[in-house]
């Protein structure tokens, strides 16, 4: 299991660098796998470049070698991705997710394109990341099975469709060693279940034990007790993607103590009704 870190901020929109030292070591105190810095749940397109650079600098310092580091290093123009890739140091970053290009919508050959020049453009490991629902297009199995076949570092894909049978499609036709993470906790017992690696985790924010048990329940065939720790969380799954993400995650973290509910614009904390809700669910 690993965890989309939340970027936390403090009241006054700054970013809360001792509230990130703390998350870092709750999430290795409880057992997460691995950490995904700068992600979607990052906010990462809210921050400046100084920032980015802080916050992972600050990530890595704290986690210290304890758990693998996934950076997110994506974007819609190639060429940038690429010219960061050569120009900085990638010193305490064990791979890359790389998030397909929004906006301009490019077609599967441009999408196939897209991730082999990254790939052609270093030597560290790439996990592609696929969600249609915020970027427009959808890459389709057939441009991920060409990328995993044509590209030896490009090692694994998050996917965040929502679409099993697509999902399903990719595992059962995957070469050796390419692995398929979930993009969605809400469905990441019947991939595993499929074959799928793990999960990119959401609630593993505010969770990790929990979800942590669900996953490692799951890779070791004993469903029946995934299936308990699932049928407790889920609740809150659509609960926190009700205001977008990480609207909701980071209201739960609030109730949780663990975080202010700061967002930066565009986006804003939870519904009220969204909160009280939560609440509920966590017993509070």
């Amino acid at each position: 299991m690993g965890v989309a870190l939340i970027t936390p901020f403090n009241i006054d929109g700054s970013v809360d660098y001792a509230a990130l030292d703390r998350l870092v070591d709750y999430q290795i105190e409880n057992n997460t796998d691995f950490l995904c810095v700068l992600g979607t749940t990052a906010e990462t397109p809210t921050l400046s470049a100084d920032e980015q650079f802080k916050v992972r600098q600050a990530v890595i310092k704290r986690n210290a070698g304890r758990l693998p580091i996934l950076l997110g290093c994506g974007g819609n123009c190639t060429q940038n991705i690429i010219e960061k890739l050569k120009n900085d140091s990638m010193v305490g970053v064990d791979a890359i997710l790389s998030v397909v290009p929004y906006y301009n919508k490019p077609s599967q050959q441009g999408l196939y394109a897209h991730f082999k020049a990254i790939a052609d453009a270093t030597d560290m490991p790439v996990v592609l990341y696929n969600v249609p629902g915020r970027t427009g297009v959808n890459m389709l199995p057939e441009t991920t099975l060409r990328l995993a076949e044509d590209c030896s570092n490009i090692i694994g894909i998050k996917e965040a469709s929502g679409n099993i049978e697509q999902i399903n499609e990719i595992i059962s036709r995957r070469p050796s060693g390419f692995k398929v993470f979930s993009g969605d906790d809400a469905i990441t017992l019947p991939l595993i279940k499929s074959g799928a690696e793990g999960v990119i985790s959401v609630i593993g924010n505010g969770f990790p034990k929990e979800f942590s048990q669900l996953v490692h329940h799951a890779i070791a065939g004993e469903f029946d007790k995934a299936r308990e720790i699932d049928d407790q969380l889920s609740p809150l799954y659509g609960l926190l993607f009700a205001d977008g993400n990480p609207a909701g995650i980071k209201a739960l973290m609030n109730l949780q103590g663990r975080v202010e509910n700061v967002l930066r614009l565009p986006l804003v904390p939870a519904s009220d009704a969204t909160v009280e809700k939560m609440g509920l669910a966590l017993g509070l």
